[in-house]
């Protein structure tokens, strides 16, 4: 569990969400919780015969009303068992603000609500919490899908045999253990894993015997995360589109507002993820619930 929490906040409904999740974690893991909030620049000369005066008084409201925005936040994670370490007003565009603060505090987790934008919107502007996502150094949990969604009573961790997707269930198992979530450990294949020998034709018995073999693999790291965790997730291997498949998953049994899905960041460049996308930001943008996103680590 992390030592230093990053909690951004923007006032918004799940941005309250986000300091509920916070507060548990920091109150479970004795962790420090550093709650900022980034005030966007306003452009000096943007209305003609603006004066000096009213600009700066502009300022001084903006100002007043992010700190009382701050300070409410503050006494949210103290009523609910948390520790706040500092809070901290910047002034920059929030993403950039967020991401150098996480990496100048060496923050082990940033938590932050996602401002539920349509999904046209989402797919052609992105949002806040996405640009945090692909570029912060350390796990980000997104929270959303109102009061219910969270503490989550599952856990879906997608698992492709990655470091980042192998972090990612571990933090997610320790989060889940605060609330006695079940979990589920699923790996998904776009298609049939590719077990053929040249010259020969694939046979059904192939594919078993392969499928069979990944997942003992999967069972191994199921009973890794209970030795960690103290949750043994059941363990699922599924063929269609990764990101569909968690999905779907996350929609079982309770309700997709119920679910925490955890993926790791493969670190797709730019242009790939605008052509391709990828898993986690698939997962992101569609998801109606939490989710935690473990990024790739520099090496």
């Amino acid at each position: 569990m992390p030592k230093k929490i990053l909690l951004a906040t923007d006032g918004s409904e799940d941005a309250i969400l986000s300091a509920r999740a916070a507060s548990d974690i920091s109150a479970a893991a004795g962790s420090g919780v550093h709650v900022v909030h980034a005030l966007q620049p306003l452009p000096r000369y943007a209305y003609p015969g603006v004066t000096a005066e009213v600009y700066s008084r502009v300022l001084e409201v903006r100002e007043r009303a992010a700190r009382d925005l701050l300070d409410a936040q503050k006494r949210r994670i103290d009523e609910g068992g948390g520790k706040v370490a500092k809070v901290h007003l910047r002034s920059g565009p929030a993403v950039d603000e967020i991401i150098e603060l996480a990496e100048e505090l060496e923050a082990g987790l940033i938590v932050m609500g996602s401002r539920g934008m349509g999904l046209v919107e989402r797919v052609v502007m992105g949002s806040v919490s996405e640009g945090v996502v692909h570029d912060a150094s350390c796990p980000v949990l997104v929270l959303r899908g109102g009061e219910a969604a969270w503490p989550p009573a599952r856990i879906v961790i997608a698992d492709d045999g990655s470091e980042e997707a192998t972090r990612a269930g571990e933090l997610a198992t320790g989060i889940g253990k605060l609330s006695g979530a079940r979990a589920l450990l699923l790996r998904a294949y776009p298609r049939l894993p590719e077990v053929d020998i040249p010259g020969r034709e694939l046979n059904a018995r192939m594919v078993n015997d392969e499928l069979r073999r990944e997942e003992n693999i999967l069972t191994k790291r199921a009973v890794e995360l209970e030795q960690k965790a103290g949750i043994r997730p059941r363990v699922r291997i599924q063929v269609g589109d990764p990101a569909a498949c968690i999905l779907e998953a996350a929609q079982e049994e309770e309700g997709v507002e119920k679910a925490l899905m955890a993926v790791g960041r493969r670190g797709l460049g730019m242009t790939r993820r605008v052509r391709l996308g990828s898993v986690s930001t698939k997962v992101l943008r569609a998801a109606g619930g939490p989710v935690l996103v473990n990024p790739r680590r520099n090496r």
